[in-house]
This record gives C-alpha cells, sequence and structure tokens, in this order.
C-alpha cells in the first residue's frame, strides 16, 4: 500500500485498534495514515457515547427509576452527544467543555421551538449525567456549567365543582343502561377525579391492588414508589359495578389479563388510549378535561374544602411539598374572585 493513496482509518474504542481498509492493523502500522483531529475527535465523542450508554444501563440497574424516566433521560441527552460530535468537528480546538457550545445548542433548540419548560429538563438530565461521569477524573473535563431556565407554572385546565356533580349525575351518565366500553371510560374519569391519580398509575393498576373493603387502592408512581389511595364511597360503589360488567366481558373474549381496565380485545388499555378515551368522554358531556386536568380538579377541590396541604402532597405522590403548594394560588384566586364579586367594600362595583 502506498503512502500517497492512504486508505480510510476507523478506530475501535472497544478493542483498541484500528481498522485500516479491511484489515486490522497496530496504531504503530498506521500512525502515518491516521489524521489526528480526526483521531481525537472521533475517540472524544465515541467514548462520551460509551458512557451514556453506561450511565442510562445503571439507571436500569439501579431500580430507582421508572422505564418511562429513564427513556425521556434518553431522548434529552443521545441528542446532545450527536450535537457535540458536530461541534467538536467545526470547533475541534476548544476545550470540550466550553460554555460556547452549551450556550448554542440551548439557543438553537430554543429557536426551533422548544419551550423552557423543556429545556429545563433536559440540563436536569444532563446535571444527572454529568455527577455520573464526574466519577471519573479523564471524564471531569466534558462537565458544563449549567444555567437555570425560568419557566412559567402555568396550571392546566380543571373541572368545577359543579361540573363534577353533573359529570356524575346518574341522570346524565346512564351507566346502568350501557355496555362495558361505556363502563369503563366512566370508571377511569371517576377513579382519576377520585383518587388524583396520574394516568401512568392509572393503566397499572391490577385487580389485585384494589382493597374495596379498606377503600384503597395501591399504586406505582414516579420512581417505582408504591403508595396507597383512598377511594370514596361513592366511587367504590361504581367500581362494583364495573367489576361486575368487566367479568362479564373477559368471559366473553376470553381474556385472562389482571389489568383493571382493558380495551375491546380483552388486553390491557394503554396510556394513550386512556388520554384519548377520557378527553372523548368528557366531550360527551359537554366538558372539556383531561387525565392531568383531573387530578388537578381533585387537588383543588380538596384544598378549597379544606384539606390538608400535606395530605393530599401524600395522596398526588408529590416527592417535594413546593410541587403541592401550587394549588394554593389556584384556591387563593378562587377566593379573591369570589371577594370581589359578593363584597360590599371590594370595589368591584365602583
Amino acid at each position: 500500500m502506498s503512502p500517497t493513496a492512504p486508505r480510510v482509518v476507523i478506530p475501535s474504542p472497544d478493542t483498541g485498534r484500528y481498522f485500516l481498509s479491511n484489515n486490522i492493523l497496530p496504531i504503530k502500522s498506521i500512525v502515518n495514515y491516521i489524521d489526528p483531529i480526526f483521531f481525537f475527535i472521533y475517540h472524544r465523542v465515541a467514548m462520551l457515547k460509551k458512557v451514556l450508554k453506561k450511565y442510562l444501563d445503571s439507571l436500569v440497574s439501579q431500580g430507582r427509576h421508572s422505564r418511562k424516566t429513564i427513556e425521556a433521560y434518553r431522548r434529552d441527552l443521545e441528542p446532545w452527544v450527536d450535537w457535540l460530535q458536530e461541534q467538536y468537528t467545526v470547533l475541534p480546538g476548544n476545550a470540550p467543555n466550553d460554555p460556547l457550545y452549551l450556550r448554542i445548542y440551548l439557543r438553537s433548540r430554543s429557536e426551533t421551538g422548544v419551550s423552557n419548560r423543556s429545556l429545563s429538563r433536559f440540563l436536569s438530565a444532563l446535571n444527572g449525567f454529568q455527577k455520573y461521569i464526574g466519577l471519573r477524573p479523564d471524564m471531569k473535563k466534558y462537565i458544563f456549567k449549567l444555567p437555570k431556565m425560568k419557566f412559567s407554572t402555568r396550571m392546566p385546565n380543571f373541572i368545577t365543582q359543579n361540573e363534577s356533580e353533573y359529570l356524575f349525575d346518574d341522570k346524565t351518565t346512564e351507566i346502568a343502561t350501557k355496555g362495558y366500553l361505556y363502563m369503563r371510560d366512566f370508571m377511569m374519569v371517576a377513579l382519576l377525579y377520585a383518587t388524583g391519580l396520574r394516568r401512568e398509575e392509572l393503566s397499572g393498576i391490577k385487580l389485585g391492588d384494589l382493597d374495596s373493603k379498606k377503600g384503597m387502592v395501591a399504586v406505582t408512581g414516579k420512581g417505582n414508589k408504591t403508595r396507597v389511595v383512598p377511594v370514596g364511597k361513592n366511587t367504590l360503589i361504581d367500581l362494583d359495578r364495573y367489576l361486575a360488567i368487566r367479568e362479564t366481558f373477559t368471559a366473553n373474549k376470553q381474556s385472562s389479563s389482571d389489568s383493571l381496565f382493558l380495551n375491546r380485545l380483552g388486553k390491557p388499555l394503554s396510556v394513550r388510549s386512556i388520554d384519548r378515551r377520557v378527553k372523548r368522554f368528557g366531550q360527551t358531556k359537554g366538558l372539556d378535561f383531561t387525565p392531568h386536568a383531573l387530578r388537578h380538579s381533585f387537588a383543588t377541590h380538596l384544598l378549597e374544602n379544606g384539606a390538608d396541604l400535606m395530605l393530599i402532597k401524600e395522596i398526588l405522590g408529590h416527592a417535594s411539598l413546593s410541587t403541592t403548594q401550587k394549588y394554593t394560588h389556584v384556591t387563593a384566586e378562587t377566593m379573591k374572585k369570589a371577594y370581589r364579586r359578593a363584597h360590599p367594600r371590594s370595589g368591584a362595583k365602583e
């Protein structure tokens, strides 16, 4: 092979050897054919990708994060590492953790319409990854100083207490005359509003998680944490009615699934289907809500009726009380509106 016609060199980070065309040769045999800058860039990015994979695998083995959370970390971090690969090529002389890289990345993401809330989530994922690589002395040069993102804490829509009374009125639901699919959708709405569960938690409920005698249901929330949530008497009555209809449905479908909610084939209902069916059920009643809106309605109505904030925190499965405290803003605003409407000294009529 003539030195005047070098062939493509592809380094292999797994073996420590380098491929020259179809032959595997030690590095000393091909040193004259390697572009030093290309090798440096490739090695830098290949190592980052390898460490990222190890980090995500470690999260799986630890069992402290749900599959969905780890997948979200992967979706946030893989594009970042891929983007760094391009930037290391364009600016090979810069330090690996040059602040310019992160500023450009955040700005480019923002210009494509990515919200500050999503960028904040990315920074949170990157922070966890950087803590992991910080344990390795040779990787500390890849640690960036992370900024804090500001974003609005806009509350989602929620139904009023009057709307909830209308929603669960026997005259408007007519559940006694409906089949399994209608009863299933009604029961999902009723359980979401009565317990404040997340849609993923609702999807994961098994028949064995229900304790009708104690009026409780066990659910697995974020971080694979299990908690027990109370279920009201009226909802338990509806639940018993649903389980009877479900038993007939599974017998006809020859389904042995122990998931509480099933699709028309007798298989577990997906999270996406729960989203769609709950929203459609609300629309048939002239209301517009999602599973998340029902969760917020649950917390807001408890607070409006004098429930303790710490109790609401435990039922919702919040890790921090500050997350629950956002509902106080809603009820405070409700009280101010009521005051302005009703009190003669509010100044509203002047």
